[in-house]
């Protein structure tokens, strides 16, 4: 009695494969499910590795999310080199009501906070306006200055 394959199924679809009898008995019916099955066996050789060697990760996945708010703000400049003052009902861009500082020292404080902040983008565009209000008060206040001994 001898005992001979002549036909087995696919492994990857269960199909009919036929053995010629010479050779190796073809475990798939074509190339594409030969390569299937190879692709999910490594997916899963993989998977089942240290994360250390390049394994999946059983640990769920976590996301950073960073929401940027853009605040557009319109200036209508009335004439070439004029910037308006701010009305008396001014809000600042946080919502707070608009105010000036009340004395020397909080001039001082609030001029000392502006030149920290000259290299700010967000104040690039108003350098030039902001400088030229700077020149102007420092005339006026030199201007005003009785000098020594009054």
């Amino acid at each position: 009695m001898r005992e001979q394959l002549v036909e087995r199924t696919c492994a990857w679809c269960g199909e009919p494969v036929t053995y010629g009898g010479r050779g190796r008995p073809p475990r798939y019916c074509s190339p594409v499910h030969r390569r299937r099955a190879w692709e999910l066996r490594s997916a899963q050789d993989r998977a089942e590795r240290p994360v250390s060697e390049g394994g999946q990760s059983r640990e769920p996945v976590r996301e950073i999310v960073e929401r940027t708010k853009t605040v557009v703000r319109t200036v209508v400049l009335r004439a070439p080199g004029q910037v308006p003052l701010a009305p008396r009902a001014a809000q600042r861009l946080n919502g707070e009501k608009y105010t000036l500082p009340e004395d020397a020292v909080e001039w001082i404080e609030a001029l000392a906070a502006l030149r920290r902040e000259v290299n700010d983008p967000k104040i690039n565009m108003f350098r030039e306006h902001i400088a030229l209000a700077c020149e102007r008060t420092a005339r006026a206040l030199r201007a005003a200055d009785p000098g020594p001994g009054s």
